[in-house]
């Protein structure tokens, strides 16, 4: 997946009377060990002098709540998870913040898209164990071996939700030489109506050109031919309050190792 959320961001974490008690508890231990220091009797003022907050505003409980900065914890590394530097600030239930990187459900959806996890691109191939040059060598992934992942983050007591799907679209095929024609000629192998791509190999389809698949025009000799096979999912998100929209695809390849012999016929 090649799109991340931010390495920060802005999230409601505090009810008001919490946010006091865990605040007022830091004071006592600083105050504990030979007085608070200057930037304590800053926050003093900030959250309970009313420069702007009275009382850290737990006569607004249950109307909203304290918002402070996070790291992604998939990125704490990177510079800049830093970045989020403003102190804890209150909001009202209902209203948007206003601040650059609060978390809205797009930053969530980032979240679950940047833990989808899709299965590995495992492909089936007809000869499977080694092709003939000139004879049609067929690909097809099962309707069962892959199916649309989805991922949920939501934020708590919030409302705040998104979702992620990632859903199979194409394969697409590389034979590994130029001396070589994919099927279809675009080599992008479309997903069928049953949720499968391709058509698996039966007996008596020899002389047929399957819907999906690699003519080598050359023999591998000693080596193999590494046929490249990548998968696209589409991915696409909704969340909380109709919200939605697209996110950038995702594409897994998968190389199989394919050996491709000539056969040779006598003419008397």
């Amino acid at each position: 997946m090649d799109w991340e959320p931010p390495a920060c961001w802005y999230e409601p974490y505090w009810k008001a009377k919490d946010f006091k008690t865990y605040t007022e508890a830091n004071w006592s231990i600083y105050d504990s060990v030979g007085g608070a220091p200057a930037g304590v009797a800053d926050d003093k003022a900030r959250y309970k002098g009313g420069r702007p907050y009275k009382n850290f505003n737990v006569d607004k409980n249950d109307e909203g709540m304290w918002w402070v900065a996070v790291k992604n914890p998939k990125m704490e590394d990177d510079p800049a998870a830093g970045n989020c530097k403003r102190d804890p600030f209150w909001v009202d239930n209902g209203e948007n913040p206003g601040v650059p990187q609060a978390i809205d459900t797009e930053t969530l959806a980032g979240l679950a898209h940047q833990r989808t996890v899709v299965p590995p691109t495992r492909i089936s191939l007809a000869p499977n164990a080694r092709s003939t040059v000139n004879a049609p060598t067929w690909v097809w992934l099962d309707k069962g071996a892959f199916k649309p992942v989805s991922v949920t983050a939501s934020l708590p007591g919030t409302g705040l939700w998104a979702t992620t799907t990632a859903k199979p679209v194409s394969l697409h095929l590389e034979p590994g030489t130029a001396d070589a024609e994919t099927l279809p000629a675009s080599g992008e192998c479309l997903i069928n109506d049953d949720g499968s791509i391709g058509e698996p190999y039966a007996r008596g389809k020899g002389e047929l050109t399957p819907p999906c698949g690699v003519r080598y025009l050359r023999s591998s000799g000693d080596d193999t031919y590494g046929l490249e096979a990548t998968l696209t999912w589409e991915i696409t998100w909704e969340g909380a309050g109709g919200t939605g929209g697209d996110l950038p695809n995702g594409t897994f390849a998968t190389t199989t190792q394919v050996p491709v012999q000539e056969i040779q016929s006598v003419n008397r």
